[in-house]
This record gives C-alpha cells, structure tokens and sequence, in this order.
C-alpha cells in the first residue's frame, strides 16, 4: 500500500539539485518532497556586502522610518540582505515584488507583498504596473545588484516620481563540495533547477560536464534567455516564474534511471 501511494507521487525516485539555501531553498525543497522527490540543496550563489554600506545602512534606517511610500525588489537574493540586516518594513509601505519567486521569498521570512506584475514579471513590467497605480509623485526605494542595469529606477524617475537607488549586495558564487560535484558528474543528481541567471552562470561554470540525461528546469522564458547566454543548455522552461510551475514542468518527465542511493 505504501509502495502505490509513493508510485502516484510524480517525482518519486528523483534527486533534484536546489540551487539556493535559506528560507526559499527550504520551501522549494518541502515541495519538492511532497511530490515524492530527494532535494539535494546546494547553494551556488549568495551575496557578498555592498561597497557602499553606509548608503545601505541610511536607506533601511529611512525606510524602518517609513520615509518611502514603495519598496522595489527584483531578487529573492535581495530578500535574503533585507533579513540578514534585519530590515523593518512598516505596513505603510508598499512592497512590490518582481515575481512569485521574490514574493515567495519575502512572504518567508515574514514580509507583505503588496504588487506583483500580473503578466511582465521583469523590472519593465513591474515599472509599468507602478505608474499605472501612482499617478502622483512618490517616494520609491529600490534596492538591486551592483550588476543590475537601473531599468526600473530610469522608467520611475521619467515617470516623476523620487526614487532612491541603493545597490544592496554583490552576487558571488558558492563552491559546491566535492560529493555534490561527484553527484552531478555520474548522473546522480536526476536535475538541476535554474532559478536566475546567475544561478545559470554558476551551473555552467561549477558543472562543465553535465551528462546528457539530467534535466535542467529553467523557471520561465526570462532565465531561460539568460542560460542560453550563459551557454547552459536548458531541457524545459516553466510557463510560470513560479516555484509550482517549476516543479510541475519536471514532472512531465519520467524518469531516466532509479536514484542508485549507492553510488560512490
């Protein structure tokens, strides 16, 4: 009985690589057990301080003091400097978030989410949602990458409104460990989730010889064009940028061979 109610779980016998830790990572692996997988979370990216601290430190003092009417995120890495520093976010101040994967991550470490671009899930689409909400002037913190191009800050500032770009982290690989190396070398790890573009660049560079029969899940056409850039041969893309999606695009795919949990 309890080998038939395994059988129906879709995922049963995978070991699938999550590609991020923290509270995300954790969420993206108890859904992926509900469907019967092995998670294997292994960080390939985290974020190094900004070189610009002091410019940080004054921005979240303003915000904790509710100085900003809107508070921007494109990243779930973004969420993880907010929670590192502990970050207050007063109930005036609206969040928007990129996409169901920022909104995902900052509803876990206990943050609102107030906006989440309904069809465009990209700095443009979430630019253009704002303007259409707030035909008044006001006053938008928002918070990137040091690599990140100022798209959304250029397009609300054209747009008359005052906004505060602050860089918030540098992005810097992970070193997986050396099992996790062997893992993916000799197929034991069944796929790889591709959750961003830097998540893409470090697959490709941390894992050159991938085998042919590991699926590589890309969480929607945006970070599917930018692996293709980085040279990481995607086998399916989400139709959603949501973790569901995600998953879901992966169990449309039997299986190539059982999991050998005995692999040297």
């Amino acid at each position: 009985m309890t080998e038939s109610k395994q059988e129906a779980k879709p995922l049963t016998g995978w070991r699938v690589l999550v590609p991020r830790g923290g509270p995300w990572g954790d969420g993206v692996a108890a859904s992926l057990r509900a469907q019967g997988a092995v998670p294997v979370v292994a960080p390939l990216i985290n974020f190094a301080p900004t070189t610009d601290q002091a410019s940080l430190d004054d921005a979240l003092a303003q915000l904790a003091a509710g100085a900003y009417d809107w508070l921007t995120i494109t990243s779930a890495t973004t969420v993880d400097v907010l929670f590192a520093h502990r970050a207050v976010i007063p109930p005036s101040t609206k969040i928007a978030a990129v996409g169901e994967t920022t909104s995902a991550a900052l509803a876990a470490v206990g943050y609102h989410v107030d906006l989440v671009p309904e069809d465009d899930n990209s700095a443009e689409g979430m630019a253009r949602q704002i303007i259409g909400l707030e035909p008044a002037p006001k006053r938008i913190l928002t918070l990137r990458s040091e690599i990140a191009k100022p798209v959304l800050t250029k397009s609300l500032i054209k747009a008359g409104h005052d906004v505060s770009s602050v860089v918030a982290y540098r992005t810097v690989g992970v070193p997986v460990t050396d099992r996790i190396m062997r893992d993916v070398q000799n197929g034991r790890i069944n796929a790889i989730l591709v959750t961003s573009g830097s998540v893409a660049e470090q697959v490709r560079e941390q894992f050159p010889d991938i085998p042919d029969t590991t699926l590589l899940a890309a969480i929607g056409p945006r970070t599917a064009k930018d692996a293709k850039r980085a040279g990481l041969p995607i086998t399916v893309v989400a139709d959603k940028q949501t973790v569901d999606a995600l998953i879901d695009a992966v169990s449309h795919f039997t299986l190539p061979h059982a999991a050998d949990e005995f692999a040297p």
